[in-house]
């Protein structure tokens, strides 16, 4: 495997560009991108290894964790042209548009509860431990109506990363409603940093949501918003299809 650049490869071996392309081409070897993946440090193997021994240490552990998170959604969506080709016998000269001038975003909150889709709930304005507060106080009991009395008695609330999650008032309320069942960094189960790979959200819904989302050009916010919530009621049709 060689990460140099191909003009790297032929201004050190003082040859043309292209004959480096040839022989490349001509021994098999393909040019492929580096994709970026979350940095695991020293220290958080081990953390990950605890974590799925407790949540392994039950079958039925999953059903009962409801898995949270926020995203941010603009108009342009998720756009990285460094990894984007068009492939053709001929330069196409592809471009994306970028809207600079006319911005607009939506914040949404969205969980996956056992087979359940919980949300999405749009949050007006900036996240703040104060926001994150009201919302669980005020919005989270009846974004939580559809979910089985049962289930919600033995659930667990895992909460991600972020900032406003931290404050003392919201730590103080996920003690008060779920005594010994939230999930976060330092809480009563820890999460592992960089562990977005064992989130459903994370792992799979917010990349679904996306490619729902964005598969038509967005030119409003009112439009992004209509496709966000269409998308999560195509995911829940899809689910009671199976």
């Amino acid at each position: 495997m060689v990460r140099a650049s191909t003009r790297r490869i032929a201004i050190r071996l003082r040859v043309p560009h292209t004959r480096v392309w040839r022989t490349l081409h001509a021994e098999g070897i393909y040019l492929y991108h580096v994709h970026r993946v979350q940095h695991i440090g020293p220290g958080d193997f081990a953390e990950r290894l605890v974590f799925c021994k407790w949540f392994n240490g039950s079958r039925q552990l999953h059903r009962y964790i409801l898995f949270t998170d926020e995203a941010h959604f603009n108009r342009d969506g998720v756009n990285n042209t460094h990894n984007s080709h068009v492939w053709a016998d001929e330069n196409p000269h592809a471009t994306v548009e970028s809207n600079f001038q006319q911005r607009f975003s939506v914040n949404v909150w969205c969980a996956v509860l056992d087979d359940q889709l919980v949300g999405p709930f749009i949050l007006e304005g900036r996240l703040t431990g104060e926001a994150d507060l009201r919302f669980l106080w005020e919005e989270l009991p009846r974004l939580l109506e559809n979910v089985p009395l049962n289930k919600r008695g033995r659930m667990y609330f895992k909460h991600d990363g972020a900032p406003p999650h931290s404050s003392r008032e919201v730590r103080n309320f996920l003690n008060y409603r779920f005594p010994g069942r939230w999930i976060r960094c330092g809480g009563p189960h820890n999460w592992p940093a960089r562990s977005p790979d064992l989130s459903p959200m994370d792992n799979c819904v917010w990349g679904w949501m996306q490619i729902m989302v964005y598969s038509v050009k967005v030119v409003t916010r009112d439009a992004l918003l209509g496709r966000i919530l269409d998308a999560a009621d195509r995911f829940r049709n899809s689910q009671r299809k199976l």
